[in-house]
């Protein structure tokens, strides 16, 4: 999934007092992430954001390091972070270019802002709580809330 400069760019942009702005709006293009992030979705992306497995990502294509895309963070490997489509059916991610190196990733996509408001990184409570019983029963709540418990790397 490649990422277009939305209103803000692609990098942090500065603000009037002189640091940094950890987020970013982007505007995704492509099916790579369908079903949790379609053509035409924008996105806020927190830069230099923690990463834990499971997560949606904004990461420099490691063969064109010109290109943004997004992908799930399925694990840390010693060689970077294993990278996965949530479109099964294609491929441009760690199974085509092997692991990202960690300096890569510039960030975490927190939420999907149009066309409908979505959280894409819930806490790790949240995500834990989501996935255990009572509400682990429910079949949309998780993904409601941006916790997509299909994760299997290949190796």
């Amino acid at each position: 999934m490649r990422l277009r400069d939305a209103d803000t760019g692609t990098e942090p942009v500065q603000s009037t007092a002189g640091g940094l702005l950890p987020f970013g709006l982007m505007d995704v293009d492509g099916p790579s992430m369908v079903p949790t992030l379609y053509h035409g979705d924008k996105v806020v992306v927190r830069y230099g954001a923690r990463v834990r497995p499971g997560a949606v990502v904004l990461v420099r294509h490691p063969m064109r390091q010109d290109l943004l895309v997004v992908k799930r963070a399925a694990e840390l490997r010693p060689k970077g972070w294993w990278l996965l489509s949530d479109n099964q059916f294609l491929g441009n991610d760690s199974r085509d270019f092997g692991a990202v190196p960690t300096e890569l990733v510039l960030g975490r996509v927190l939420l999907r802002v149009s066309p409908r408001v979505s959280w894409l990184a819930p806490a790790g409570w949240l995500e834990r709580l989501l996935c255990r019983w009572p509400l682990g029963r429910v079949p949309w709540l998780a993904a409601r809330f941006g916790v997509l418990r299909r994760l299997s790397p290949s190796r």
